[in-house]
């Protein structure tokens, strides 16, 4: 039998068990236009976690797709895998035609309100795996270097000082490292500890550096003092490589075009004719494949793109390369096909 929690924990005690490294604010500080085989737009969102650590996220609208189509599945009202259900916030729908730009400002309100509504839901929810990934920095978010932050807004969710007795949370569920040796840090923004202490990971400044908490304290400091007990968990980077041959006379180069899709993704001719062309700064081009015998199909439908990217599934592939290629040349060299009867 379910046991419905549609209305949130709201007090101190709850808000005290909750990890550090806790979501409780995210508001879109902007919007971003990124480009795949066509050009998207993602959403810049400023998050701050209860351990007081504040960064930016980089998430585009499927993902929010994504993620809500998981919570329904574990929490929504005809679910058989949770103990527990609760109302859901609703997500704007999916828009399949209009600009792009225009469609990514319009959601922004919508957006902030249902993460807003998001993170005030029960625990159980805010604790869920899929929840805290959406929500943490990955070293690809971290690597982005903001265009401009024009909607920062005040934070989402507010806690309630009430005294009822909380369900306990499970603190061995978030980052953490043990500290090997003393650190006494030489500025107030790093953390002082003690050898033994179990640090609270928050973020991760670099490769030498990280945030944490201890014994209600917040701050910065190196890696080489600590082991990890439980890392960050790892959100794939969006980013996938195509490799593309280009052919000038006699003579072809390689070039490894980065592309945010998936490696499953078929495109649309026209989006890859343009984005070549975008590549090499060059009209007169023609894009073609390698058949099994090692000649050049040239591409000129969406039906012959679907074929080469059929024709390359199960092939070896390096990891995050797509494992079909494509081969670029000059749009009136008809020498580089093999017309040999």
């Amino acid at each position: 039998m379910m046991t419905s929690i549609s209305s949130p924990p709201t007090s101190l005690s709850d808000f005290e068990q909750l990890p550090d490294d806790i979501a409780i604010s995210a508001n879109i500080a902007d919007i971003e236009e990124k480009r795949g085989f066509t050009s998207h737009f993602v959403f810049v969102i400023e998050v701050k976690t209860k351990g007081g650590s504040k960064y930016l996220i980089y998430r585009r609208y499927r993902q929010f797709y994504a993620l809500q189509s998981k919570l329904e599945e574990r929490f929504g009202p005809e679910s058989k895998t949770s103990p527990f259900t609760c109302i859901l916030p609703t997500l704007p729908a999916k828009v399949y035609v209009g600009v792009k730009q225009e469609i990514a400002e319009m959601r922004i309100p919508a957006l902030n309100a249902y993460m807003k509504n998001l993170l005030s839901l029960p625990i159980c929810v805010l604790m869920d795996e899929d929840v805290r990934i959406f929500f943490y920095q990955s070293s690809y978010d971290a690597e982005q270097v903001p265009q401009a932050l024009r909607r920062l807004r005040p934070r989402t969710r507010r806690v309630k000082s009430e005294p009822p007795q909380a369900a306990g949370i499970d603190r061995m569920a978030a980052p953490r490292a043990e500290a090997l040796f003393d650190f006494t840090g030489n500025s107030k923004h790093e953390l002082n500890f003690k050898v033994g202490d179990v640090i609270f990971l928050l973020s991760r400044i670099n490769k030498d550096w990280l945030e944490g908490t201890v014994r209600g304290t917040t701050g910065i400091f190196p890696v080489s003092f600590v082991k990890i007990l439980k890392d960050f968990p790892e959100e794939e980077d969006p980013t996938n490589w195509l490799r593309c041959y280009y052919y000038e006379d006699t003579i072809s180069t390689i070039k490894d075009i980065a592309v945010e899709e998936d490696l499953s993704s078929t495109p649309l001719f026209k989006d890859l004719l343009e984005l070549m062309r975008r590549e090499f700064q060059r009209e007169d081009i023609a894009l073609n494949y390698q058949d099994a015998e090692g000649d050049l199909v040239r591409l000129l439908s969406d039906e012959d793109v679907r074929l080469m990217v059929k024709r390359a599934r199960g092939l070896p592939s390096q990891k995050r390369l797509f494992p079909w290629k494509l081969h670029v040349t000059q749009e009136d060299n008809y020498k580089v096909y093999n017309t040999v009867p």
